[in-house]
């Protein structure tokens, strides 16, 4: 893939960014673009960006630690590897222990455990003049896994690379941080439309904690702030995808072998991997419209599961571009949202080959409230069109089933706090009444002191079809439990 190409892609997000011309946006969405900040399993509806201080903002003017008066050599002198107990000072993380079971017999699985590890995370940020400089690391020991050699890609083994990134500001408008990151956008709580960096469903099905949802992406994201709008440029120059289930660990309906598999069956993908062919670019402008963030988006690259299937039966990664929409703010005494994209399945545009995925249009409105004091609720709507269904119908056998050509899904979040706020209880429901499947998320975690947390949650998975979304996960529902102390 060609810069050159994305560029195209561009052409009517930024005409004249930053100058006195505003930037055209897509039809629909005036003169302005939103932000976004990533989903929180305990937050109540927050303020749209720009109001509340949010990650933009803390991008744009890094704050320095405590007690640093922000000269050059109060800086030097804290990172001054010699100085010993005040480089330690600086370091956070936490110890986590956790361990989850499947809750009933799974015929393609040896284990009964999902989960069962001990994980160190300890994070370094420096600050200079020039730059910001953060490594986050984890170390984990897990007997579940099958593979103990690190994986960096995958994120097997004993150590985990979260992130290791420089933060430049050549300009007073331009932010550009260099390496492995984690990276967000879009509107959707746990439903991703225009977010296409690379998410970790293992982790999120087997109860680790949400935040490794998000898995890290090794990247160069380039931000320009604008008075008419701002502008966020991610070029990925190795194609980073999700960290998929292959049957270790979780269960799931295997198209190769035509059957729910396990660990009887782990499969292994052909991943694109040159650099600087099989690469990805991503775009954001966004602005505040008042209380409201607007956004339009553009993606080049692939699509993040193995969703093809090769003629000798091998899965792999087809080409994808996306483009879409976001808007977030207030409204009827809570948060309003809705988002938009379309997947443009660039190897089967004519909707006509099986073994490749159509080409689709995804959309989500939601709406977040508090409805009584600690109390909040959150509704979803989100659906998956079938671009070319009827050319799809017509290709396969005449025994095979299409499926339906929109797949629809409700969600559901319940958070309540209680006992000073000590006490956290989250469920989170997605239910799809088109294939009648579904996955409830429920944890209870209780804060004993500032640094120590207890947590208990289960993972539910239901549907009567072994081939729809969530019914063909059903074996892998369990309980899991938890307990972290943070540094």
């Amino acid at each position: 893939m060609r810069i050159s190409t994305f560029a195209g892609m561009l052409v009517t997000l930024v005409p004249a960014w930053g100058m006195a011309q505003a930037p055209v946006l897509p039809s629909g969405l005036g003169s302005s673009s939103p932000q976004q900040t990533p989903p929180d399993e305990t937050a109540t509806p927050s303020l749209p960006a720009g109001l509340d201080g949010g990650e933009q903002d803390k991008e744009q003017a890094p704050a320095l630690p405590t007690g640093l008066d922000g000269s050059a050599e109060a800086s030097r002198e804290d990172d001054d590897p010699t100085s010993g107990g005040r480089w330690l000072d600086n370091v956070t993380g936490f110890w986590d222990l956790r361990a989850g079971s499947r809750l009933q017999d799974d015929p393609a699985q040896d284990e009964a455990f999902v989960l069962g590890e001990a994980r160190l995370q300890l994070s370094r940020t420096w600050y200079t003049d020039a730059a910001t400089t953060t490594v986050t690391g984890d170390f984990l020991y897990d007997p579940v896994a099958e593979e103990q050699e690190v994986d960096l890609e995958t994120g097997q083994g004993w150590f985990d690379l979260r992130e290791a990134n420089v933060l430049l500001r050549p300009l007073d408008a331009v932010d550009a941080k260099i390496g492995r990151q984690v990276l967000t956008w879009g509107v959707g709580d746990l439903v991703f439309l225009n977010d296409l960096f690379p998410k970790d469903f293992v982790s999120f099905f087997n109860g680790r904690d949400v935040e490794y949802l998000k898995a890290p992406s090794d990247a160069v994201r380039v931000s320009l702030f604008g008075d008419a709008a701002n502008l966020d440029l991610v070029y990925t120059p190795r194609f980073d995808p999700d960290r998929f289930i292959t049957g270790e660990r979780l269960s799931w309906f295997n198209p190769v072998e035509g059957r729910v598999t396990g660990d009887d069956a782990v499969i292994s993908p052909a991943v694109p991997g040159d650099w600087f062919n099989d690469d990805e670019i991503a775009a954001r402008l966004y602005r505040n419209a008042g209380a409201f963030e607007l956004a339009a988006y553009a993606y080049n690259g692939f699509w993040k599961d193995p969703m093809g299937m090769a003629v000798s039966g091998e899965l792999f990664f087809p080409a994808l571009s996306v483009y879409g929409t976001s808007l977030r703010g207030p409204g009827a005494g809570g948060i309003v949202s809705a988002e938009f994209a379309y997947y443009d399945s660039r190897e089967d545009r004519a909707g006509d080959d099986p073994r490749l995925p159509n080409s689709q249009w995804r959309t989500l409105v939601g709406f977040e409230r508090e409805l009584l004091p600690e109390f909040t609720a959150g509704v979803q709507y989100y659906t998956e069109i079938t671009d070319d269904f009827g050319a799809l119908r017509d290709a396969l056998p005449q025994s095979a089933d299409a499926g339906d050509r929109i797949r629809h899904t409700l969600t559901l979040r319940l958070t309540k706090l209680a006992m000073n706020q000590r006490l956290t209880l989250s469920a989170f429901n997605f239910w799809s009444p088109s294939a009648d499947d579904g996955h409830l998320r429920f944890t209870a975690g209780y804060k004993v002191t500032d640094d120590w947390l207890v947590e208990a949650g289960v993972n539910a998975f239901y549907g009567p079809d072994e081939t729809s979304f969530f019914g063909q996960l059903k074996d892998n529902t369990n309980a899991f439990v938890a307990v972290r102390r943070g540094f």
